[in-house]
């Protein structure tokens, strides 16, 4: 056996079936469907000067490959020498550590108002990157933890179709938004409501597929790793993108992306490295992560939203106040014969 201090239940099993169902099907189905609606929304809130300008200046993306595969690979493992994990779990945290950043992120940068062809430009970056990276990342920290060789494991053709995925429907967006930006309102719009309900169904159906299996993960330990390991994302990538002196919108979407994880890989790797009887439960741990990660980044957004409600509130005090003091110097630039400096300088 390729694995130690294996803790699986000995009468954990799988729901019968389990990948080849209908409702398995119509899962599989309604995600490709969802995310091309989702990155065609995205993609027209994308403009091309905007992505050259990133490419040019590639700070931000420099900064999101570190967080990304410097950060989140360093907390798993960290996380699991922590919460001393036998070796199957803090396989499972690993590999969800040294995946690329998941669609998620780009979502939540939509609502945290950050800079989406940031956003967008980092899951694909860290998607093509994760070729090479994964590999990398898992033969040099898995050492000592699995005997087998993980490099084999990686789904090369998963993150090829992932990079499909988001890169054809982001362009046809980037090309609607330059060519015809009347329709854009409409589409991003009516792509949210779509996305809004068929994830609806997303949950109705996993709920279905998996059942009660999931509760078979949801121990103390793994609840913990679970929920530090995106919070820690989350506030590192905002941290590290500060230090570097990006701007807020900037610093949420790195923030987003740090801390969203590609689950579906990481559960792809699960599948096809370890049979069901060895892994046992932990091959849904994917999943828990996806909710901790899905309620934080909500939770935060939640936050943010609140700020920015008060925010603007200050502003107003403020603005009233230069309106005010603009009032009393008006009519003395006007008696100076200076009124187009005064009106330039308030201008900027």
């Amino acid at each position: 056996m390729e694995a130690h201090n294996v803790s699986a239940p000995l009468n954990f099993t799988l729901p019968p079936n389990f990948g080849k169902r209908p409702t398995d099907l119509a899962l599989s189905v309604i995600l490709v469907c969802m995310l091309l609606i989702m990155m065609l929304s995205l993609g027209c809130t994308m403009e091309f000067g905007k992505i050259k300008a990133h490419f040019w200046k590639p700070k931000g993306l420099a900064i999101a490959f570190v967080a990304q595969y410097g950060i989140m690979p360093l907390t798993a493992f960290a996380l699991g020498k922590i919460f001393r994990l036998n070796n199957i779990e803090a396989l499972a945290i690993l590999i969800c550590g040294c995946s690329p950043g998941g669609n998620l992120s780009n979502v939540f940068s939509l609502a945290m108002k950050g800079d989406m062809n940031l956003s967008i430009l980092m899951t694909t970056c860290s998607t093509f990157i994760a070729l090479g990276m994964m590999p990398l990342l898992l033969y040099v920290y898995s050492r000592g933890i699995y005997d087998g060789d993980l490099k084999d494991k990686v789904p090369y053709k998963g993150i090829v179709v992932s990079l499909v995925l988001i890169l054809i429907p982001c362009t046809i967006g980037i090309f609607l938004n330059a060519k015809r930006p009347q329709y854009v309102r409409y589409v991003i719009k009516g792509g949210m409501i779509i996305t809004l309900l068929l994830s609806v169904a997303v949950i109705a159906l996993s709920a279905i597929n998996v059942g009660k299996s999931i509760m078979f993960v949801m121990t103390p330990h793994l609840w913990a790793t679970s929920s530090l390991m995106p919070f820690i994302g989350f506030l590192l990538g905002y941290i590290l993108s500060a230090l570097f002196c990006l701007n807020g919108q900037c610093r949420r979407t790195v923030s987003m992306e740090t801390g969203c994880q590609n689950v579906q890989l990481c559960s792809t790797i699960l599948n096809v490295t370890f049979p069901p009887e060895v892994i046992g439960p932990l091959f849904f741990f994917p999943l828990l992560y996806m909710i901790c990660q899905a309620g934080e980044g909500l939770f935060l957004i939640a936050i943010f939203r609140c700020y920015e409600k008060i925010k603007p509130s200050k502003d107003k005090k403020k603005m009233t106040y230069k309106a005010a003091t603009a009032e009393e110097t008006i009519p003395a630039a006007l008696g100076n014969g200076t009124h187009k400096e005064e009106c330039s300088l308030c201008t900027a």
